[in-house]
Formats: structure tokens, C-alpha cells, sequence
């Protein structure tokens, strides 16, 4: 069930609570803080997918057209908030580390659209809300997608499978380049070299089929890694801890 209701003339709160979904592409003339409850929440643009995953939210500046999916049952609560008088805020999509006190004050401001208060106390409650907020994203929960429509088709098949070896001299060889123009080339469209790339990939999708309730064993050869522990290793190189750990 999704539910959008404004509760200011600056700010709305968008709530959903039920099945799988997947919306069309579309804008917003606010600033919008996407927080996933539970379940995974993707945002893809034309630069990437951003994955959500619980206790994280993603930050999208006004404007900026996306589409949102799940592969799941997901809890989210999004708000979209007036930004043109406020200064400082981030022009890209951020995914965002949702602390406790920002998390009940996003909670708080969904609540006050089924039971509005005073204009102030809500005001107060946004303020305190984009204070607390820390857009120095530390969660590498991004993946870029080329511009270049033969990378982005390399990109796009080896999503469609990750349990393939696609070494760098077979996806140079695939677009008719010697291995450093592939490279170079990739690092400029993306940010990231070939492997960091298929290993962001594999990680995100990881993401995903966790929050699904999916065992290590299943979501590690589903990702194309030859044991749990070499899929747990390369999970705690990246985000820090263990998977059980971060969910």
C-alpha cells in the first residue's frame, strides 16, 4: 500500500508498505530522502543505481528523474521537502547512514501526516532533521553506469549473470579494444576500474538478496564467488563488517 500526503506546503511524506514494486521514471520539484524501513530500495538514473538497503536512506536533489524498484516486500517512508531557500545541500544522489535520532525524527514527520501539529514544531522537526543528516556518504552503494552504449551493454550482461569470468582482456576483446584503451575508457565513464566495477556489482546485488531473507551460501554462488567465506571476506573488505553484522 503507498500513501502520499502533504503535511506543509514545503514538505510531504510518501509512505509504502506491502508487495515488490516498480514505478515509472519521474521528477520531483522537491528534494527527496528516500528511507527504507525494511526490504531494499533501488534509485537508478541515468548516471547508476543506488541501492537502499534497511537503516539507509538515499538523498535525490530536486529535479532529477529516476525510477524506483524492489525485488521484495519493502517498508519505506520518503519525504519530499522545499530546498529553495536552503543552502548547502548535495546535487547528486547521496546514500545516506541513518542514525537513531534521525530515524525516529523521519518516523515523526511521517506520524504528523496522519496527525498534523503546529507549523512550527514541524518546521523545527525539518530543520533539526537536515542538521543531523551527514551527506559524507562513507556506504559504497553506488554503480555507475557507462554512457558509452558497448560498455553499458558489457555492464548490462554481466548483471544478467553474475557467476560469469569476464576477465578484462575478454570484455576489451568483445568491443574490438586492446586492453588498456578498454581500461582507460571504462575508468573514465565510470569512476572505477573493470574489476572494482563486477565487484560493486555482485556486492549490490548481494545487498538485495539479503534483506530478502536469502542464506550466505546462496546469495555467495548466486554472486558468483566459490565459497561463503570468500563472498564474507569480500563483504567485510567493502562495507566493514560481516553481513549478519550489517543487517
Amino acid at each position: 500500500m503507498q500513501s502520499g500526503v502533504n503535511i506543509t506546503n514545503e514538505i510531504a511524506v510518501i509512505t509504502h508498505d506491502g508487495h515488490r514494486f516498480s514505478g515509472p521514471k519521474h521528477t520531483h520539484e522537491q528534494a527527496q530522502l528516500l528511507y527504507a524501513v525494511s526490504g531494499v530500495v533501488s534509485i537508478t538514473t541515468d548516471e547508476g543505481t543506488w541501492v537502499v538497503p534497511p537503516s539507509r536512506a538515499v538523498w535525490l536533489p530536486p529535479g532529477l528523474e529516476h525510477q524506483t524498484s524492489s525485488h521484495a516486500g519493502v517498508q519505506f517512508r520518503s519525504l519530499l521537502i522545499d530546498t529553495s531557500e536552503m543552502h548547502g545541500l548535495p546535487g547528486e544522489c547521496v546514500v545516506v547512514e541513518i542514525t537513531p535520532l534521525v530515524r525516529e525524527l523521519i518516523l515523526k514527520l511521517a506520524n504528523l501526516a496522519e496527525n498534523p501539529a503546529s507549523r512550527d514544531r514541524i518546521d523545527a522537526i525539518v530543520r533539526l532533521l537536515l542538521m543531523e543528516l551527514s551527506f559524507q556518504s562513507v556506504q559504497p552503494l553506488k554503480l555507475p553506469v557507462p554512457k558509452h552504449p558497448e560498455l553499458a551493454q558489457i555492464c548490462e550482461q554481466f548483471r544478467n549473470d553474475l557467476t560469469q569470468d569476464l576477465p578484462i582482456e575478454a570484455a576489451a576483446s568483445l568491443l574490438h579494444m586492446s586492453r588498456a584503451t578498454f581500461m582507460r575508457q571504462f575508468k573514465r565513464e565510470t569512476g572505477m576500474s573493470f574489476g572494482h566495477w563486477r565487484q560493486q556489482a555482485r556486492m549490490l546485488n548481494a545487498l538485495t538478496m539479503l534483506a530478502e531473507g536469502s542464506s550466505i551460501l546462496d546469495v555467495a554462488f548466486e554472486c558468483g564467488y566459490n565459497s561463503p567465506s570468500a563472498f564474507s571476506a569480500m563483504f567485510r573488505r567493502s562495507l566493514g563488517c560481516s553481513p549478519s553484522a550489517y543487517f
